[in-house]
């Protein structure tokens, strides 16, 4: 069975079209992607703004139009972060309904981290024992814990790469004030989610997904995507404070230079790696491995398991 699935994030739009066969991993066959930003095209009163809306819009009807192109019988079509906090979400995707004939379903935080989990516990199995998986995205982190299928804690906070680069480096590059206050902030704000997160233990196998931390651990040293999904990926703090001193101080175009780094997310990298650095920190972790499923495949995977 081919499906479609349909990814509205707060940076990206991605379809990802895959084979579906029971008993079998998910085989893609195609991906078409285009940056929307929607995290930053947020006004001052938390709404989606005109220009954000008819890109969106735009993509979604090229995706459907794609997905039956590739031959897919379903496309599952949902949105997380930038709609999801979006004040006019009802008429976000009310105009993306009305206009290409899909609907996009708003996952709930906590949802997002629940099937990011999902994704990553078939990745690497019950060997793992329990899992910590920790996802920046555009508009939110994510971080889940537990030993089975279902995480046993898991929680979103409003902190992803794109949406603290427009609150706190308007400019671009960084002064040395705005690093320190978001570097501060993004600490105070994961320390209060700690206690409920590490009450049930801590982590036989610490896990990252999402585009921040695969380039963060490709500017480690890690190999390049085109080495295939098997290979194994980690990303160790002590390498990622040296770059991150190394970072701040880049204009953007020397970090859109950098290795694993896309030019349409140099400018959200420093912000990135901040949330990044305190969360090895706080949950005392040297190193995270890199999973190559996430949200998608996890969306994926529940469906299948219905089907």
């Amino acid at each position: 069975m081919r499906i479609g699935v349909l990814d509205i994030g707060s940076n990206t739009g991605h379809l990802l079209v895959v084979d579906a066969y029971r008993g079998a991993p998910p085989l893609p066959a195609f991906t078409y992607k285009e940056p929307l930003r929607l995290a930053e095209h947020l006004d001052d009163e938390g709404a989606v703004d005109a220009r954000g809306i008819k890109a969106l819009v735009r993509f979604v009807d090229e995706a459907r139009a794609v997905a039956a192109e590739k031959g897919c019988s379903e496309v599952i079509a949902f949105a997380t972060s930038a709609v999801r906090d979006a004040v006019n979400a009802d008429a976000v995707l009310s105009a993306v309904e009305s206009q290409t004939g899909i609907r996009l379903v708003v996952l709930a935080g906590d949802e997002e981290a629940r099937l990011t989990f999902l994704a990553v516990r078939r990745w690497f199995g019950w060997s793992s024992g329990r899992l910590g998986v920790f996802d920046i995205g555009g508009g939110s982190l994510e971080i889940a814990a537990g030993r089975d299928e279902t995480p046993d804690v898991c929680t979103s906070l409003p902190m992803g790469a794109g949406r603290l680069t427009r609150d706190w480096f308007p400019d671009g590059v960084p002064s040395d004030a705005q690093y320190e206050a978001l570097r501060l902030f993004v600490r105070q704000q994961i320390a209060d989610s700690l206690g409920a997160l590490r009450r049930g233990g801590g982590f036989d196998h610490a896990v990252a997904t999402s585009k921040t931390f695969r380039s963060l651990a490709r500017l480690s040293g890690a190999s390049p995507s085109a080495a295939g999904p098997y290979v194994k990926r980690v990303l160790t703090r002590e390498l990622l404070v040296a770059h991150l001193d190394d970072l701040r101080v880049m204009s953007l175009t020397e970090i859109a230079e950098q290795p694993g780094v896309s030019p349409n997310r140099a400018h959200q990298i420093v912000a990135g790696a901040v949330v990044a650095d305190a969360v090895m920190d706080l949950f005392d972790l040297p190193e995270l491995e890199i999973c190559p499923w996430a949200l998608r495949e996890g969306v994926l995977l529940e469906r299948h398991d219905h089907m």
